[in-house]
């Protein structure tokens, strides 16, 4: 559980680091906003901005939703099923659909990466021409990141197969879906515990 718990313990520090972006991305895009249409003076960077660190945090906090279980799933039949099931068909999915995907992108974004540094590539879609050389680097190390934190969950679900209960995840958020359903069952008990008496 300790090498699960260290993978997934570098994915939210990863999550958290990059999950920055949103606030950057937020005041570059109010200060653009302010200066187009206040002060009829818009920037040349903000677009190339609000583009890199949108991108960076899609890319990067994509294994810290992995090591949450946060990422979108079609589970209305899969939530019925045992645990054992469950963890069954998640190791064969990911060995037929995650990690054909994410060692593409590890691979090939190595390629992307590797040649935009050569060329020291900038963005010809914008007036500023900023370099995008590092950010196309955040390509292959997302792909890099999808891997171990794959290697973690697979490992997750040799572990719940073996004794019918997923393990604890390392916890950083929780969804409010989540909050609500235990504050009312919290309400449920106490309410039987206060008619009880």
């Amino acid at each position: 559980m300790k090498f699960v718990h260290a993978i997934e313990g570098l994915s939210l520090w990863v999550g958290r680091a990059f999950g920055w972006c949103i606030l950057i991305l937020t005041l570059s895009v109010s200060y653009e906003v302010f200066v187009r249409y206040v002060l009829n003076s818009p920037t040349v960077w903000a677009f190339d901005m609000m583009i890199q660190m949108y991108g960076a945090l899609f890319l990067m906090c994509g294994a810290y939703a992995l090591a949450q279980d946060t990422h979108v799933r079609a589970d209305v039949l899969y939530r019925l099923f045992p645990v054992k099931v469950q963890a069954s068909l998640d190791f064969v999915l990911y060995f037929l659909f995650f990690f054909p995907g994410v060692l593409a992108l590890a691979w090939y974004g190595w390629e992307i990466a590797s040649d935009s540094w050569r060329y020291k590539e900038v963005s010809f879609n914008s007036p500023a021409s900023i370099q995008i050389y590092f950010f196309k680097s955040l390509i292959p190390m997302a792909g890099f990141l999808l891997v171990f934190q794959g290697v973690a969950e697979l490992v997750r679900c040799v572990m719940a197969f073996r004794t019918g209960v997923w393990p604890e995840r390392l916890v950083d958020v929780r969804e409010t879906e989540d909050i609500l359903s235990d504050a009312d069952l919290e309400t449920i008990s106490s309410f039987a515990r206060d008619n009880n008496k």
